[in-house]
Formats: C-alpha cells, structure tokens, sequence
C-alpha cells in the first residue's frame, strides 16, 4: 500500500481514533478482570456445595471456561473483522461482554437458586470468552493501523496499557468496596455493584466505537484488488500461509499470558486464602505493582520506537523473569504488605519490557489484509491455552503437592519456553506494511 493513505492522516484523527479504541478496550478488559479480584468471593456465592466450604478450584474452573470459547470468538469476530471492517465488529464486542458481565451480577447466588446459579454463571462467562476473543486483534489494529510511521510500537501499547489500567480500576474497586463495607455486606451483595455497573460503560463503548471511521490502512487495503481466498476466508489464509508466525506468537506469549492471569487472577485469592494477607494489603500491593506497569510500558514502547528494534525487548521479559520468579514467591509467602510490594514491583520490571512492544511486533508480522485473524487467532489460543487455566492449575498444584512455592516453578517452566521462541522470533518489519514474507520474518 502507498504510504500517503497513511501519512495524510490529521494528528488529531489519529488521537481520537486511538482513544475511542483504547477506552473500549479498557471497559471491555475491566468488565473480564472482575472476575479474577473477586475470585474468593464468587467461591462463597456460586461454589459453597451443601453448606461445606467454598471451592477456590471450582471458581478458577468457571474462570477457566470462559477461554474455550475464546477461541471461536476470535475466529467468528476476526472473519467479519477482516472482511468488512473493524468497527462493526469491535462495537459487537463490547456490548456483548457487558451484558453478560452484567448478568453475572444479577445471577441469584446458590444458597437461592441451588445448582441453577453456577450454570447461569457459567454460561455468562462463556459469553464473556467469546466476546473477548474478538477484542485483541480488532482494538490492537486499530492502534497499530492509525499509527504514524517511527510511533507504532508506542501506539501499540496502548493494548496492554489499556489491559493493564483496566485492572488498576478493577482492584481500586475491590479495595473501595472492601473498605467502606463491612465483609458480610460485601460478600452479600457489594461484590455485585461493579458488575451490575459495567452495562452503562458497555453503552458508552458501543457509542464511541460506532463514531469510529476505519483504519486507514485497511481502507486502503479494501481498493486494492486481493486472492479470493483473502476476501473470502481470510482466517483460513491466516492458519495455512503464516502458520509459522502463529506458532512462534504463542510460544512468545506462554510466560507473559501466565504471568498476567497469575497477578491478576491467582495471587488475589491466593495470597488471601492460602497465604492468609489481609484483603487490604493485597489490594495495595497489587495497585502499585500496576502502577509500576503503567509507567514503564510506554517507556520501553518510545524507547523501542527510537532505537528501531523490538527484539531485545521481547528477549528481556523471559529471560528476567526466570531469575526473579522463585525471589518473587519468596516475598510473597512472608504475608506482609512491604514484602508483597517488592514482588510486584520486580514482576513489573522484569514484564513490562515486552508488554511495551509485543502487540506492535505481532500486528507488523501479518499483512493488513489478513491481521485481524493472526493477531486473534494467536493470542486467544495463546491465552486459552496457557492463560485462562493458569489461575485453575496453580491452585491444583498447591492443593496437591502442599508446596506454595510449586506456581514459582511453574512459572520459570513457561519463562524457558518463551526465552526459545524470542530468540528464534525475526525482527518484524518497522512501517505500516509488514514484511513481504510474513511467516518467514528475516531474523536478526
């Protein structure tokens, strides 16, 4: 494509463009974050069987099952997505996840509607999956699509940053909540207002990504005569033509997908309930563990954009966190407030070097014609696979082998693995069109 479909673009448009994608993306990941900070006390509404005690593991399996269907999600919302456009689908997205969020709110608990509840709630977290499998590759186009030339690293990552924010909020809500409610009122009813909330948010994202005009790129992309097999199946063209780039995406994201669902899904219930920190504390050190996040992911994102290279960063999160794992866990297990921060701040460190450039490196890898697709395809299989079980088997492993320190090692495993595939992973192209071979990047 011609690089002045891109460059003619006004500042102001590309800022508005970014924003309205960045801000349903953030209600959208907040709406799906609730669920992880408000793990524990979901297990006492939905999964305490018979009047026994609440089931963590069963919670973390309905957390779980939600990413089955991300997968399916990602493949229906990224066919339209690369046929007909982002924003249509994008808008779908979001209302969508707000409505089940919002049935999750108002889903009776078990005590009232005995095996009824965990079903309904089941089924809405479903819903919430697939809506999520559509969001990553159509928001991460948009932000990568409107980005001038020598800022897409910096644009892209407004992804995570968004990602990340949405969890700030989502903890900074369990804290209000947990602060001024007594633990009985909470754990009745206070858990529901944010859910209950999150509709009139889904309305606001539906309106601001319906005033959205399409990318410039792939308006281009739609004048520009393409195989049948693009125009008519263009997730198919993604499987079978980059099947390469996919395999290594994944295997990239492995540590950083379990990472994530580690901080924001595991250690809240976890540090709660086996650790035995005050609800508080943990609400704190999570906030400035994010905070840390959010500061320096623009950094590396700026500081990737200037020296032209996205490698090194995507090579220092692994490589970083398989040093800092068992320390990590080490602090964590000491049930202070002090001792947690520090955890989290060295994850911060060691994490936010490649959540800085990697939505940018994986949009560059596949052709505008078919990036709606790769870019879903890869992270929901990535983050179905490895992500949204990771709450579930690190629970298992600490109910099974009694060890808490097993999820450190769990986490060092993936660390390897993903030091392998960053290594191998080729510099992606740096302008608006990727390299011409995108399943077969040149290394470095």
């Amino acid at each position: 494509m011609s690089t002045a479909s891109t460059t003619d673009v006004p500042l102001r448009v590309r800022r508005k463009a970014v924003f309205a994608a960045s801000l349903g993306n953030f209600i959208e990941w907040f709406e799906f974050t609730l669920y992880g900070f408000f793990a524990a006390i979901i297990a006492l509404n939905f999964f305490t069987f018979d009047g026994g005690e609440s089931s963590l593991v069963a919670t973390f399996a309905a957390f779980g099952v939600s990413f089955v269907f991300r997968p399916l999600g990602a493949i229906v919302f990224a066919h339209f997505g690369d046929r007909t456009g982002r924003r249509t689908t994008l808008s779908v997205a979001v209302i969508s996840m707000s409505l089940a969020t919002f049935a999750i709110g108002v889903t009776p608990s078990y005590e009232t509607a005995g095996v009824l509840a965990p079903v309904l709630l089941v089924l809405a977290r479903l819903v919430q999956g697939f809506s999520a499998g559509g969001e990553f590759g159509g928001a991460t186009s948009y932000m990568v699509e409107y980005a001038p030339r020598g800022r897409r690293a910096f644009y892209g990552s407004w992804q995570f940053f968004t990602q990340l924010l949405a969890g700030l909020c989502a903890a900074c809500t369990g804290a209000g909540l947990s602060a001024v409610l007594t633990e009985v009122d909470l754990v009745e009813w206070g858990w529901r207002i944010p859910f209950v909330l999150t509709l009139p948010l889904g309305l606001i994202g539906l309106y601001l990504r319906l005033k959205l005009d399409e990318t410039p790129e792939f308006t281009e992309r739609r004048r520009t005569p393409q195989p049948k097999a693009v125009g008519s199946a263009p997730i198919l063209v993604a499987l079978g033509d980059h099947w390469r780039i996919l395999a290594s995406i994944i295997g990239l994201m492995i540590t950083g997908t379990t990472m994530f669902y580690m901080m924001q899904a595991f250690w809240p219930a976890f540090l709660v309930e086996e650790v035995g920190m005050r609800l508080a504390d943990m609400y704190g050190a999570m906030i400035v563990g994010i905070c840390a996040n959010l500061a320096l992911i623009p950094l590396w994102a700026v500081l990737s954009d200037r020296i032209g290279r996205r490698k090194p960063f995507l090579v220092a999160t692994p490589v970083l966190l398989l040093i800092v794992a068992a320390p990590v866990y080490w602090l964590l297990l000491q049930g202070e407030f002090a001792t947690a921060v520090m955890g989290y701040l060295l994850v911060a460190l060691a994490g936010s070097p490649m959540m800085g450039v990697l939505a940018t490196a994986m949009a560059d890898s596949f052709p505008t014609a078919v990036r709606y697709s790769g870019l879903s395809l890869a992270y929901s299989l990535a983050v179905s696979i490895f992500g949204g079980f990771t709450p579930l088997v690190l629970s298992a492993m600490v109910e099974g082998t009694g060890n808490l320190m097993s999820p450190a090692y769990y986490l060092m495993a993936t660390a390897v693995v993903s030091t392998v595939a960053a290594a191998l992973f080729g510099e992606p192209a740096l302008g608006p069109e990727p390299a011409s071979e995108p399943d077969r990047v040149p290394a470095d």
